[in-house]
């Protein structure tokens, strides 16, 4: 890309020199009433905090070396969508053209010139730490240039363009609706009317997919009674339905 040719700007997603790797325990040292000193060793940070650092590092360094140089406080989506497209030079994916023999095919059985670029997963999470690390550096939520709707856009065709070239489709979990049900059990008196079974459960609602379809908000709550009636001689069942 013409504005940041040259950089030396090196693949965020990568345990290198980014800008913040090599983060080791810190120690903390404690003087004592007797002159002595106390050692305490940090906990360090986990990798999920070290890649944070490292992709937030990298990013200020892609700001100050783009030209014109950028600062961040006015850096748009626009920005963080050109930053991303540049980082597809470290990409190790092979994404197949749409002339390409192989295009669509999840296991080419030779290799061709199709070129490599960022996965769309690695591209999604960076974005992820980036936003994080963007709000814990000082910035406004509605104001972070990586949660910006341009931005969605973007990933979202590159994850459609992916699946296609590469016959692998990203699909979307389904959320299966939870179902309940209550057993109550009780017996009644050797004479008289006592309850003797108490069953519920909830019906239907929903596609499956976090989306109901004409339901309105779920689905009914029924509720079954099954009563004893004893009259010293002959006992009586009765079956009540309840329809919430």
């Amino acid at each position: 890309m013409d504005s940041t040719s040259g950089v030396g700007v090196s693949d965020p997603n990568t345990g290198g020199s980014g800008g913040g790797g090599g983060e080791g325990p810190s120690t903390t040292t404690t003087a004592t009433e007797g002159g002595g000193s106390t050692t305490a060793s940090a906990a360090p940070p986990s990798r999920y905090e070290s890649q944070k650092r490292r992709d937030w590092n990298t990013f200020l360094q892609y700001l100050r070396n783009h030209k014109p140089p950028l600062t961040l406080a006015r850096c748009s989506g626009a920005h963080v969508i050109e930053f991303l497209k540049y980082l597809d030079q470290f990409g190790k994916t092979k994404v197949h053209v749409t002339g390409c023999p192989y295009f669509g095919h999840p296991n080419p059985p030779a290799p061709c010139a199709c070129p490599l670029k960022q996965a769309w997963g690695s591209l999604d999470a960076l974005i992820g730490r980036l936003r994080a690390a963007y709000e814990e550096n000082g910035g406004k939520p509605e104001s972070n240039p990586f949660g910006a709707k341009a931005v969605r856009i973007y990933l979202r065709e590159v994850r459609e363009s992916q699946a296609k070239a590469r016959g692998i489709p990203y699909e979307k979990k389904k959320r299966k609706r939870p179902s309940t049900s209550s057993s109550v059990t009780t017996t009644g008196s050797a004479s008289g009317c006592g309850v003797i079974a108490v069953e519920g459960g909830v019906s239907g609602g929903g596609d499956g997919g976090g989306n109901d379809a004409g339901g309105g908000g779920g689905g009914a709550a029924i509720v079954t009674l099954e009563l004893a009636a004893y009259d010293g001689k002959n006992t009586s069942l009765l079956h009540i339905h309840l329809k919430f």
